[in-house]
């Protein structure tokens, strides 16, 4: 890298790399820049108007490493797992002691790569945390037991500290749907044009940054790259929580100092309290025996699930009513597909997890259960959305007259996905106010009209024979039961709108056909 190469690089984070624009980086043309010198420690820029500046040499690489990754960071905003200032409480804690607490955390920071200090803020989070927050501690670590193996099976592969399965609870509280104000997505909250940049495609189907498996791969690849750029776990986070831009400004205002906790105070106050947060989670759950934390044990583990690729598309009703898995469980196993529909698309492989003990079973009856999706959808009064991958998003700012139809109208959009886009509670809009929008030509799902009108719906009448669900029953177990019987039979037969109104002791009538 050459000289000029250099003063531009420090121009563009001092000047317009900026997290308020992630996805614009804007480079100041640099003219009569007369000399460029250096001592040990520090860049001295000189330029005909005798106005010069001092620029640290660490710091400046960390720029032109950052820019050579062309990465932004994932995360703007947390889904409310930080404390406010306003939170934190200023007590004591009768289980914790502070000298008890410098012990412990003494005992981790040489269990860890990272720097775990004990101070004053630290210990307020800490105690913050076990005063107001523990019960729902147990309901974490409930969600971890399904969570952490398949983490640290990734960080593992990436070589990043197994610790780091802490800071998907810090961004999304282990919520693989949670959705910042800003758009950030998933576990580790990915927003869209990172989750691009690491392979984490969105449709009208599937939001890969929902992913599980596929977001963590995308995160442990992110946060190996940060670490190869600061050399420091501690800063690695603080990156990917602010961004890298931030961090090397941070370093620049604190005189060149490298530890988190000296260059704290320089960081956004999101940021400050990030990695704190990281901290006292990790301890908590390494010392919940102590605190007495514990999981609840309704939630599936890890290896209790296993997947398979389908074969046509399939929605998870169909699976409901086939194999009897609840659809809450298909959501928490499957929470990419965001209709709730496991698409075929030719040339991509989409899969579907299942608990171990329904794999079996769909693949015994794959043809059936595929035959019974094409006679439910054949009989379909409107046809499924079409599948159509989703591009960079839009800025469009509130023009006087504007309202979310006309708005939703010009680009060809509908009003709900303005408003998921935006976390819009409301249809109200103000003048100036600025609405991410993806166009509809690569964003929007549609539906087409129903081409005929369904028929009547006729119950026959005469002998029945009186069916009583047991548990496990499906509506498709139950026809299997039947010669000439379908799932729409028996639903047209007993009035039965949703297949969850389906419970043990309910009785149905089966007619002979």
């Amino acid at each position: 890298m050459n000289k000029l190469q250099i003063i531009v690089l420090l121009l563009v984070v001092n000047l317009g790399f900026s997290q308020t624009k992630p996805d614009t980086i804007k480079i100041q043309k640099i003219e009569d820049t007369k000399e460029l010198f250096s001592n040990s420690d520090t860049l001295f820029l000189k330029s005909s108007d005798s106005l010069g500046f001092i620029n640290h040499k660490e710091a400046t690489l960390i720029d032109s490493l950052w820019m050579n990754e062309l990465i932004k960071s994932p995360l703007y905003d947390t889904i409310q797992y930080i404390l406010r200032d306003d939170e934190i409480l200023v007590t004591e804690l009768e289980e914790l002691p502070t000298e008890l607490l410098k012990e412990r955390l003494e005992h981790l920071n040489t269990q860890t790569p990272f720097h775990i200090e004990y101070n004053k803020s630290l210990e307020q989070i800490i105690k913050t945390y076990l005063k107001r927050r523990k019960s729902s501690f147990s309901n974490l670590m409930e969600k971890a037991r399904f969570y952490f193996p398949l983490f640290e099976e990734q960080l593992d592969r990436y070589d990043v500290p197994l610790e780091i399965k802490y800071l998907a609870i810090v961004e999304s509280a282990l919520r693989p749907r949670a959705r910042s104000r800003v758009g950030a997505t998933g576990l580790w909250q990915f927003m869209y044009q990172t989750g691009k940049q690491f392979d984490l495609n969105v449709s009208s189907y599937v939001d890969e940054r929902s992913d599980p498996y596929k977001a963590t791969e995308a995160a442990c690849k992110y946060l190996a790259s940060l670490y190869k750029i600061f050399g420091d776990w501690d800063l690695a986070l603080a990156a990917y929580n602010s961004g890298p831009g931030n961090v090397s400004k941070a370093i620049r205002r604190s005189g060149g100092s490298r530890n988190y906790w000296n260059i704290r105070h320089n960081l956004p106050r999101e940021t400050a309290g990030y990695v704190p947060a990281f901290y006292a989670t990790l301890y908590i759950f390494e010392y919940a025996n102590e605190h007495n934390i514990k999981a609840k044990e309704n939630s599936l583990a890890y290896f209790e699930t296993d997947t398979v690729q389908v074969k046509r598309q399939l929605t998870f009703e169909q699976i409901y009513e086939t194999l009897n898995v609840d659809i809450e469980v298909l959501q928490f196993l499957n929470p990419q597909y965001k209709l709730d529909i496991v698409p075929y698309i030719k040339g991509k492989n989409y899969t579907l997890t299942l608990p171990v003990k329904d794999i079996g079973e769909f693949l015994s009856n794959e043809k059936e259960i595929y035959a019974f999706a094409d006679v439910e959808e054949a009989k379909r009064e409107k046809p499924l959305p079409e599948y159509i991958e989703e591009s960079a998003r839009t800025v469009y700012r509130v023009r006087s007259g504007d309202y979310l139809g006309r708005i939703a109208n010009k680009f060809g959009v509908s009003v709900s996905n303005i408003k998921r886009w935006n976390n819009l509670r409301s249809n109200r809009l103000s003048i100036g106010q600025r609405l991410t929008i993806h166009p509809r030509k690569s964003s929007t799902v549609v539906s087409k009209k129903p081409t005929s009108k369904s028929p009547k719906k006729e119950i026959p009448t005469g002998k029945y024979e009186t069916y009583v669900v047991k548990s496990g029953d499906s509506l498709w177990l139950i026809a299997q039961k039947y010669s000439n019987v379908s799932v729409n039979n028996i639903k047209d037969w007993n009035n039965i709108w949703s297949v969850r109104s389906l419970k043990p002791g309910t009785k149905l009538k089966i007619f002979k056909i």
